[in-house]
């Protein structure tokens, strides 16, 4: 059984393909057009599509698909088998509610906390019992430089390379660069520290785009045995909704 699940985000859109559990193709585009789908749709022999959307209208591509794929409508009051303790489910993000299902169906019996860091940092804590506590939204990487050149006189906006790490704070730049992503850092060991209280044999999974970066930066850490790096958790768990 092949199913395409699209993820729309605040930066860009994903598209994969799977047959069952196995992801056989994925994609990462800025904005979905036509040809991206016509390109898959030739390409491989899909049954079934769902879509989530943090920011625009899918009825368009839901139309669209509908024609020739058996269409499974993503929400967060589908039933799950999960114990949903969050008071706004008209607000709670799809793609958080998306890695909720992926950790509940892949990860069993495993006390598991989410994290996600893109535009934002979520933090989402599933129990090992199925219940859903909810969470934490922080300001992501790009969003607390650019705040901090928007909100002072003389700071500039300053872009980072994840792959050279944490700098000492020698320049103004490099200051700016180690405040920002040493607090970060240092944010993620709380949370993982907080939860450990809590929770016995807690897992913890990594996702988003700047989840590279955390996962260098944890590796030696206390936490690292805990630290599982799954990039496609969000798709994976649009992939179970199909299968629920």
């Amino acid at each position: 059984m092949h199913n395409l699940v699209i993820d729309i985000g605040n930066t860009n859109t994903k598209l994969a393909v799977f047959d069952g559990r196995d992801l056989v193709q994925h994609q990462r585009v800025e904005a979905l057009e036509v040809k991206n789908l016509d390109e898959i749709l030739k390409a491989y022999p899909l049954q079934n599509f769902t879509i989530s959307s943090v920011n625009a209208e899918v009825d368009h591509w839901v139309n669209f698909l509908k024609s020739s794929l058996n269409y499974f409508p993503f929400s967060t009051k589908i039933l799950t088998g999960i114990t949903n303790n969050y008071k706004t489910l008209d607000t709670l993000g799809l793609d958080r509610w998306a890695k909720v299902i992926a950790a509940y169906r892949l990860y069993t019996s495993r006390s598991c906390l989410l994290i996600d860091s893109g535009t934002c940092i979520t933090y989402d804590m599933l129990k090992s019992t199925g219940e859903y506590l909810g969470g934490s939204i922080s300001l992501g990487v790009n969003m607390r430089f650019e705040a901090l050149n928007h909100y002072t006189g003389r700071l500039p906006l300053v872009k980072w390379d994840p792959s050279q790490g944490i700098p000492k704070g020698t320049t103004t730049e490099s200051a700016i660069k180690s405040g920002v992503l040493q607090g970060i850092v240092n944010e993620v060991k709380g949370f993982i520290d907080a939860e450990n209280k809590e929770n016995e044999d807690l897992l913890v999974l990594l996702t988003g785009g700047d989840a590279d970066f955390l996962t260098e930066q944890l590796k030696n850490s206390i936490f690292a045995s805990q630290i599982t790096h799954d990039p496609y958790l969000v798709l994976k768990g649009l992939n179970e909704v199909i299968t629920l």
